[in-house]
């Protein structure tokens, strides 16, 4: 998938049902975000902005099937001497929502939650997330099943379905008294949507490189199925459904609401 189209499609697993969203704590300043945010409207370019589209649950209920983003392409680019000072620039955190190529196939974009970056330690223990060895607390998450799996919800052991080779890799090489941890130039990356995501436990860590920005805004959203969504051509059926319910099936309530990041420490 070329990055710089001007819409794209973030491809991902879904396999959940919604609930109520959860309501994570916000990493910039109110005033700054907005700022940033109107910049980028009025003047962003592919460059500077791009438009995607959410068609799978994985990130349930942070982000919805149909929600419409604003991607900031600046927030994780590499600073040059000057427009350090002037630009927004970030590392990537813990917590973080971020949008990146696919690394089994980068033609594909997928958006999760960083959950660990160089030098961090990472386990689930029955569903619980250890990150450096303390418990931590995830509001964001929300789980669909109620049964352990043994690989899903006891990470890392042993693969109970296919992985792909970079995930055996990590399991292999990176794997240190029973926690992941996470190489340099690379982060651990999961969905909200825990049960129901295909993230770096089946393929393994996210190259920095691929990472393409930071969801900014809601700009628009609109209950429809997946199969309406994860194709990039608009088919007829979509823009009839589209003509006959605009009003009603468009969330209003998330118009223009703004997308955080929750810490995690």
């Amino acid at each position: 998938m070329d990055q710089n189209q001007e819409n794209a499609v973030i491809a991902d697993e879904e396999r959940a049902e919604p609930s109520p969203p959860p309501q994570p704590g916000p990493q910039r300043g109110f005033i700054a975000e907005w700022t940033v945010t109107i910049i980028l409207l009025l003047f962003g370019t592919t460059s500077l902005v791009q438009a995607f589209v959410i068609p799978t649950g994985s990130m349930e209920d942070t982000l919805l099937i149909g929600d419409h983003l604003l991607v900031d392409k600046l927030a994780f680019s590499p600073s040059g001497p000057v427009s350090k000072h002037v630009l927004p620039y970030t590392e990537v955190k813990r917590g973080d929502i971020i949008v990146f190529r696919y690394p089994v196939d980068i033609r594909q974009t997928f958006v999760k939650r960083a959950i660990g970056v160089p030098g961090d330690r990472i386990r689930l223990a029955n569903k619980q997330l250890v990150l450096n060895g303390k418990r931590i607390d995830e509001p964001y998450v929300y789980h669909k099943t109620e049964y352990m799996d043994t690989y899903r919800d006891n990470f890392p052991s042993d693969p109970n379905v296919h992985v792909a080779d970079s995930a055996m890799d990590m399991l292999m090489n990176h794997v240190q008294n029973g926690e992941v941890v996470v190489p340099p130039n690379t982060v651990f990356a999961m969905g909200d949507n825990r049960d129901s995501s295909l993230d770096s436990r089946y393929w393994g860590f996210v190259p920095r490189e691929n990472i393409i920005g930071k969801p900014l805004i809601i700009y628009w959203s609109y209950d429809a199925p997946t199969d309406a969504l994860a194709d990039p051509s608009i088919s007829v059926t979509h823009i009839v459904d589209l003509v006959l319910h605009f009003p009603t099936k468009t969330r209003w309530k998330r118009t223009f609401q703004l997308i955080r990041g929750y810490p995690l420490k």
